[in-house]
């Protein structure tokens, strides 16, 4: 479960409604530091049970919803880069397909994790 600062950066907007993020140099998304007072309101909330959560104004959700659910078309996964050993045929059949072959790495690397974890792929 995520606590204090993932909370916040999760989120991206402090208890106050403000937003909690903003650019680099580089126009990269980053998170502002929380000032004392957003981390004691964090800290008090983290402490709070998840019983005292109110779901009233939340409709529930039906089975069918998950069914008919897909993933987000704006969610772009972290990357780390890394390096791998692969063996020479394998590499020389993936470059043979064209441009891309490290995104085809990942993408079987991927279909393959989730047929692992009974998920279906898109």
């Amino acid at each position: 479960m995520a606590r204090g600062r993932d909370i916040e950066r999760e989120a991206g907007r402090t208890l106050s409604g403000k937003s909690n993020l903003k650019k680099n140099a580089r126009g990269t998304t980053i998170a502002r530091p929380l000032t004392a007072k957003q981390r004691r309101e964090v800290a008090a909330l983290a402490q709070r049970p998840d019983g005292e959560i109110d779901y009233s104004d939340i409709p529930p959700l039906e089975d069918k919803f998950w069914r008919d659910a897909v993933r987000n078309p704006f969610y772009r996964p972290v990357k780390r880069q890394l390096t791998v050993r692969l063996d020479v045929d394998v590499l020389v059949w993936l470059r043979s397909q064209g441009r891309g072959y490290q995104t085809r790495i990942n993408a079987l690397l991927r279909e393959e994790m989730l047929k692992r974890m009974g998920k279906k792929t898109a």
